[in-house]
C-alpha cells in the first residue's frame, strides 16, 4: 500500500533532467519579425488594426455566448464568477483598466481609432506664461536677488575684499527687509523664510566684525539672540564674547561664553570644550591663573589636547606650583595625538606597485597634517620644559633631567635628546662653558644623529672662542657621524675658510646647499666666500637667491648693495640701501653709507639729507661730522659748521684739528674776536701748535694789538724747537740704520738715552696739512721734553742764571726730567696705544 502512490520516473527522462525548458510559444518568437511578410503585411495594412476577436472561453460548465471588444449585451463570466473586464454589467460599461495605459478607452468600445499616443488630438496646447507683474513672482525674484547678494558678500569675504564684503551684506540686509514686508501684505506671517533672514543677518553681522565695526555687530548679534524664531541663535553669544575679547572687554567676554555655554546641549562635546578653553584664555588676560587652571583642567580631564595642556602649564607656571607643573607636563605627554609613525610608510615587500602607493601617500595632504600636528606637539612639549626645567627643583639642571626622565618614558623619545641639548645652551646662557661642553660631550657616544648634532655645537662654540683646531675636530666628527647633516657640513666650512682655504669652504657650503636646498646660513657664507675669491657675479647670485628666501633680511640686503658698489654701479647699490633703511630705518652706518655714494654722484642735497639722518641717530661718527661741518663751510654757513666742529672737539679733545676748525669758522664768518679768543684758549692747551701762533700773529697784526710780538717769539722758538726736533729725527734714522747693520746683540740695556729719545722721534708721523695738530701720541710723549727746552730758552734769554718759574716750580721740573729719564723702556714697551 505504500508504495501505491510512488511514481517512478521513467528511463527515458534520466538522460535530461531539465528537458522542456527551452521550449516556448512560437507566438512569442520576436527575433525573425522583420523577415516575417505575413506579419509585415498585417502591420501595412488595416488588417493589423482592428480589434481581435474575443475567443471563446474553453473548461467551463456551460456554454456562453462571446463577447467581443465592441460591447455584448450578455453578462460574461469567468469560471471564477467574476465578470470579465471590459464587458458590461448592469447596463454600465466597465472601463478596461489593465489596458488603459496602453490607449484602450471608453470611447475605444464604441469603435474609434487606435491612438494610444493622442496623435488625432493634434499638438499640444502651448504653455501658460508666467505674468510677471504678479505678487508671488516678485517675491520670488526678490528672494533670488537676496540669495545671490549673500553668496557675493561670502566670496568677496574669502577673497580678502572686506569692504565689498560688507556693502554687499548690507545690500542684502536691505532687500531682505522689503521681501519682508511685501510677503506680510500677502501672506500670513507663518510663511516668513525665517531661514533667509537668519543667513542675512548672520552674514551682515560677521562682515561688521571683519571690518573690526564692534558695535554694529554687537548690535546684529543681538537682534538674532533675541529673537524666539531662531532657535540656534544662543550659540551666536561665542560670537559675541569673541568680540568682547578683541576689545579686550575679559569681563564680559567670559559671561557671553557661559551663556553660550549653558545654551549649547551636552551632546556637542567638541564645542563646549572650545568654549572652555576660550573661557581659560580671557582668565589667563585678566589674571586670574586659577580659575583659569580650573577651566583647563576640567578639558584635560574630559578630551585633553595640546593647546589645553600647555596652558595649564603656563597658569602654574604664573602661579609658582612646581608640584602642580609635574603634574600637567605628565599630562601634556600623555595628550594622544592619533598619528599613526613612520612604520607605516615603509614597504613590506618589494613589490613594485605597493612601493609607488608608498611614496604617493607619503607626502600627500593628510601625511602633511600629521606632520603638521607631530611638529607642533613637539613645539608644545620643547616649551613646556624649557620653562618649568629651571623652577620645579632646586636647579635648572636637575629640572631639565627630571624632564628627560619623563620625556623618555613616554613615545616622544627623540625629544630627550633635543632637551639634553638645549641644557648645554642654558649653560651657555649662564656663561658656564665648561659644564656646556661637558653635557655636549655626553653624545659622543650615542646615534650618529644625536652625536652630529652635539658634535656641530661643540664646533660651533669652538669656533666662537677661536680655537680653530678643536672646531676643526668636531667638525670632522659631527661630518663623519652624519654626512647628510648641512649644519655640520657649514661649520666645517666656517673652519675652513677661517684657515684661509676659500676654495675648500665653497666645496663644504655647496654640499650643505646639495643635502639642504634651504640652509640659509650655507648660502649667505658661500656668497661671502665669492666675495673673497673676487668671484662677484656669484657671490651677487647667492646673494640674490638669499634675497629670494628671506625678504626682509637686513645683512642680505646690505651684502646685495655692498656686491654692486664693488662692481662699480651705484645706482643699483642705492637701490638696495634703500630697501635696507626701509627694514632698519636708524642705522647710521647704513645712512652714512648712503649719503656717501650719493657724494661721490654728485647729488650734495641727499648726500646732506643722509649725513644729517645719520648724525642724528648717532652723533659721534667723525667721518659724518667732518662732512658735515665741510659742507656748511662750502656752502657759505660758517656759523652752522662750529656746532660740527665743536662736537668733534668733545669726542676728541686731544686733537687740536677740531679746534683749529672751530677757530677758522669764526675768522671766516668775520667774528675775529671770537677766533682771537679761540685761538689763545688753543695756544694755552697746546703752546708748541704751529698753525695756531702763525694765526695769532696774523690777527693781532690786523687788529694792531701790542701781544704780537710776544706770539712772534714763541712762533720763532717753536719752528727752532721744530729744527731740533728734526734734526734728532735724522740722526735718530742714521743710528736705526747703522745698529741695523750692527745687529741688536747688545740689547735694550745697551742703548743711550739719546738713541732711545731718536727711536721714540721717528714713530711720529709727518704732516703737510695746514690744520693738522700734532698727534696725541707727540703730545703724550713730548709733554716733558717741551717744558725742558721752554726753559732753557727762557733761561739763556735772561743770562741771570736764575730760575723763571721761581723756587716753587723747581720740584715739578725735577720730577718732569726724572719721569722721562727713568719710564723710557716703559713707553716703548705699551708702545702708541698708550693714550686713547
Amino acid at each position: 500500500k505504500m508504495m501505491q502512490n510512488v511514481h517512478l520516473a521513467p528511463e527515458a527522462d534520466e538522460d535530461d533532467l531539465y528537458s522542456g525548458y527551452n521550449d516556448y510559444n512560437p507566438t512569442f518568437d520576436t527575433e525573425d519579425l522583420e523577415n516575417d511578410v505575413a506579419f509585415q503585411e498585417a502591420a501595412r495594412t488595416s488588417h493589423g488594426r482592428r480589434h481581435p476577436m474575443t475567443a471563446k472561453v474553453p473548461g467551463t460548465s456551460s456554454s456562453r455566448p462571446l463577447a467581443t471588444g465592441y460591447g455584448s449585451k450578455a453578462t460574461l463570466t469567468s469560471s471564477m464568477g467574476r465578470p470579465v473586464t471590459g464587458a458590461i454589467q448592469d447596463g454600465v460599461a466597465r472601463p478596461m483598466t489593465a489596458v488603459h495605459a496602453a490607449g484602450y478607452t471608453k470611447a475605444a468600445m464604441r469603435g474609434s481609432s487606435f491612438d494610444p499616443l493622442g496623435q488625432a488630438r493634434g499638438p499640444a496646447p502651448p504653455l501658460e506664461v508666467k505674468n510677471s507683474d504678479s505678487s508671488e513672482e516678485k517675491i520670488r525674484q526678490l528672494e533670488k536677488k537676496v540669495n545671490e547678494l549673500v553668496e557675493e558678500s561670502c566670496i568677496a569675504h574669502s577673497c580678502g575684499d572686506l569692504k565689498l564684503a560688507l556693502e554687499k551684506a548690507k545690500e542684502a540686509g536691505r532687500k531682505e527687509r522689503v521681501l519682508a514686508r511685501q510677503r506680510e501684505e500677502i501672506a500670513t506671517p507663518e510663511n516668513i523664510n525665517f531661514d533667509l533672514t537668519y543667513s542675512v543677518l548672520f552674514n551682515l553681522a560677521s562682515q561688521y566684525a571683519a571690518n573690526e565695526m564692534y558695535a554694529e555687530a554687537l548690535n546684529t548679534y543681538q537682534v538674532i539672540v533675541k529673537n524666539k524664531m531662531f532657535s540656534n541663535g544662543g550659540r551666536l553669544k561665542v560670537n559675541m564674547g569673541n568680540i568682547y575679547l578683541k576689545q579686550r572687554n575679559y569681563s564680559k567676554a567670559i559671561k557671553f561664553y557661559r551663556m553660550a555655554l549653558d545654551q549649547i546641549p551636552s551632546v556637542h562635546k567638541e564645542m563646549r570644550i572650545k568654549i572652555m578653553q576660550n573661557i581659560g584664555v580671557a582668565f589667563i588676560k585678566t589674571g586670574q591663573y586659577i580659575d583659569a587652571s580650573s577651566s583647563f583642567e576640567h578639558i584635560m580631564s574630559t578630551s585633553p589636547n595640546m593647546k589645553a595642556g600647555f596652558n595649564l602649564i603656563l597658569c602654574y607656571f604664573a602661579i609658582g606650583n612646581g608640584e602642580q607643573m609635574k603634574k600637567a607636563f605628565q599630562k601634556l605627554i600623555q595628550v594622544p595625538l592619533e598619528v599613526d609613525y613612520d612604520d607605516k610608510y615603509i614597504s613590506p615587500n618589494d613589490d613594485p606597485h605597493t612601493n609607488l602607493l608608498m611614496e604617493a601617500i607619503k607626502n600627500d595632504s593628510l601625511r602633511q597634517i600629521e606632520r603638521e600636528r607631530k611638529s607642533m606637539a613637539e613645539e608644545y612639549i620643547m616649551t613646556a620644559a624649557k620653562l618649568i626645567a629651571p623652577v620645579i627643583e632646586t636647579s635648572f639642571a636637575v629640572g631639565y633631567d627630571w624632564c628627560v626622565d619623563v620625556v623618555k618614558a613616554s613615545h616622544y623619545v627623540e625629544l630627550a635628546n633635543d632637551l639634553e641639548i638645549n641644557k648645554a645652551t642654558t649653560y651657555l646662557r649662564q656663561q658656564d662653558f665648561n659644564q656646556a661642553l661637558e653635557t655636549l660631550k655626553m653624545f659622543e657616544k650615542r646615534d650618529s644623529r644625536v652625536k652630529s648634532a652635539a658634535a656641530t655645537n661643540l664646533s660651533f662654540l669652538y669656533y666662537l672662542e677661536n680655537e680653530l683646531a678643536q672646531a676643526t675636530n668636531y667638525a670632522d666628527l659631527a661630518v663623519n657621524s652624519d654626512r647628510y647633516n648641512p649644519a655640520a657640513l657649514t661649520n666645517k666650512g666656517n673652519t675652513v675658510f677661517a684657515n684661509g682655504d676659500y676654495e675648500k669652504a665653497a666645496e663644504f657650503y655647496k654640499e650643505a646647499l646639495r643635502n639642504d636646498s634651504s640652509c640659509t646660513e650655507a648660502l649667505y657664507n658661500l656668497g661671502l666666500t665669492y666675495k673673497k675669491l673676487n668671484r662677484i657675479d656669484e657671490a651677487l647670485d647667492c646673494f640674490l637667491k638669499l634675497h629670494a628666501i628671506l625678504r626682509n633680511s637686513a645683512q642680505v640686503l646690505h651684502q646685495i648693495a655692498n656686491v654692486y658698489e664693488i662692481m662699480g654701479d651705484p645706482s643699483q647699490a642705492i637701490e638696495w640701501l634703500l630697501q635696507l633703511i626701509s627694514v632698519v630705518p636708524t642705522d647710521p652706518h647704513v645712512l652714512s653709507k648712503l649719503g656717501k655714494l650719493y657724494d661721490n654722484d654728485g647729488d650734495k642735497s641727499q648726500a646732506f639729507h643722509y649725513f644729517y639722518e645719520s648724525y642724528r641717530y648717532f652723533p659721534s661718527n667723525i667721518e659724518v661730522i667732518e662732512w658735515l661741518g665741510a659742507y656748511y663751510i662750502d656752502t657759505q654757513f660758517c656759523e652752522k659748521a662750529i656746532e660740527y666742529f665743536e662736537r668733534a672737539a668733545l669726542i676728541l679733545p686731544t686733537q687740536v684739528k677740531w679746534q683749529l676748525m672751530v677757530a677758522s669758522c669764526y675768522r671766516r664768518s668775520g667774528n675775529y674776536q671770537k677766533a682771537l679768543e679761540k685761538y689763545r684758549v688753543i695756544h694755552r692747551k697746546f703752546p708748541e701748535n704751529v698753525e695756531c701762533l702763525r694765526f695769532l700773529v696774523r690777527l693781532c697784526t690786523d687788529l694792531g694789538l701790542k701781544e704780537v710780538q710776544e706770539y712772534m717769539t714763541k712762533l720763532k722758538k717753536v719752528e727752532k724747537l721744530n729744527e731740533m726736533r728734526e734734526q734728532r729725527i735724522k740722526s735718530g734714522r742714521d743710528g736705526s740704520a747703522r745698529g741695523h747693520r750692527e745687529g741688536n746683540a747688545a740689547g735694550d740695556s745697551g742703548l743711550t738715552r739719546g738713541e732711545r729719545l731718536s727711536a721714540k722721534l721717528k714713530a711720529l708721523p709727518e704732516t703737510n696739512e695746514p690744520y693738522e695738530s700734532s698727534s696725541s701720541k707727540e703730545i703724550g710723549k713730548w709733554a716733558s721734553y717741551t717744558l725742558y727746552f721752554i726753559l732753557l730758552l727762557a733761561l739763556k734769554e735772561r743770562g741771570d742764571g736764575k730760575n723763571p718759574l721761581g723756587p716753587q716750580e723747581e720740584r715739578p721740573k725735577t720730577a718732569a726730567r726724572k719721569r722721562t729719564e727713568e719710564d723710557d723702556f716703559a713707553d716703548e714697551e705699551l708702545g702708541d696705544d698708550l693714550l686713547p
